[in-house]
């Protein structure tokens, strides 16, 4: 698969307001007093969604991207920051007044097996989140039907069992549930991580065309530059919990200017063994060092430990996020960026 085949991404119908704002977000994990002094999983984050647009957020395992997702659908509460839908403050909503948002506020997980009950017939998976908004009997069996076929399944699928479905079907399934409200927000949780390329490609173009013509609003959680760039019209690159870059996705993948997002793009898998090996060299003479390997930082750039840029201001001093041609990124360094790709052949997804 790769980004240049993916459908085009049109322009969020209604500027006038966000349907989504996190500002400030901060997460931790733990309670009472170890919660309070834990590092920060998220850190600071702040984006908007418009209607219409996917926003990609990226970063390696353990970046933070997952943990907003939680903090946004209220599975883990923040300990600071602010959550708004439609302009409504949910930050701190309790799960009963949350449960009146099911319409608005969806999510499509990472695993399309463990996300579906075995034991429960498709139709009942469907049928449920259409109970609480006060739909039942014929009218909910309808909808549930017209859910279905609208992510490419037959409507007499209602009557099936999970197992007797393929992971793409199954993932077409949880895509069809979460839309089956009529929401205007939906967070996608690495939704095709666990799909082969050829499937990923099926089910990326199904949720563009959903998108747009439904002008949903994504928050697309992955860890690979290059499917991000496929549905996306923004990007935010997270490092450690916090933002490094952020702006338009093709500026972002294409001209980076933060050395971790650059390391993100030489690292996303590609399906030609040449251009892989290739991707691996340049990611290997990049000098930068496995997440394993850093320790974090208390203060400064967290991505200081890894960086081959970094100097002492690196160590002593949080980059603030500043503007730097047309995106904004988090690095004392940036204008130096571009020397250092000089350097290297670094093949784009």
């Amino acid at each position: 698969m790769t980004a240049t085949s993916a459908p085009a991404a049109t322009a969020p119908a209604d500027t006038t307001a966000p349907v989504l704002e996190v500002r400030d977000l901060v997460v931790r994990y733990g309670s009472g007093r170890r919660g309070r002094s834990a590092p920060p999983a998220v850190d600071g984050v702040s984006f908007d969604i418009w209607p219409g647009e996917t926003l990609g957020v990226v970063g390696e395992s353990g970046s933070g991207k997952s943990t907003i997702g939680k903090a946004v659908l209220g599975l883990h509460p923040p300990a600071g920051g602010t959550v708004k839908l439609h302009g409504r403050d949910i930050t701190s909503l309790s799960l009963k007044q949350r449960s009146r948002l099911v319409a608005d506020l969806r999510v499509v997980f990472q695993d399309p097996y463990s996300s579906l009950n075995p034991a429960r017939t498709i139709g009942q998976t469907l049928v449920e989140p259409l109970r609480l908004l006060g739909l039942k009997g014929a009218e909910a069996w309808a909808k549930a039907r017209a859910g279905l076929e609208s992510v490419g399944l037959p409507g007499d699928a209602v009557d099936r069992y999970p197992t007797q479905f393929s992971g793409g079907q199954r993932q077409r399934i949880a895509i069809a549930r979460a839309l089956v409200c009529d929401p205007k927000v939906v967070v996608l949780d690495e939704p095709v991580s666990a799909l082969d390329l050829s499937t990923q490609a099926q089910v990326l173009n199904l949720l563009a065309d959903l998108r747009d013509q439904r002008g949903l609003a994504f928050m697309f959680i992955a860890h690979d530059l290059g499917v991000v760039r496929f549905l996306a019209q923004r990007s935010v690159v997270l490092y450690r919990g916090q933002v490094m870059e952020t702006g338009p996705v093709e500026a972002v993948s294409s001209h980076s200017r933060h050395p971790y997002t650059a390391a993100l793009t030489a690292a996303a898998p590609v399906p030609r063994p040449a251009e892989q090996a290739l991707r691996r060299v340049a990611r290997e003479a990049l000098g930068i060092g496995s997440a394993g390997s850093a320790q974090p930082t208390a203060g400064g750039c967290p991505f200081a430990p890894r960086c081959p840029l970094a100097t002492d201001v690196c160590v002593d001093e949080r980059p603030a996020l500043r503007p730097v041609d047309g995106k904004s990124v988090a690095c004392h360094h940036a204008e130096r960026v571009p020397q250092l790709l000089d350097r290297l052949t670094v093949p784009h997804p």
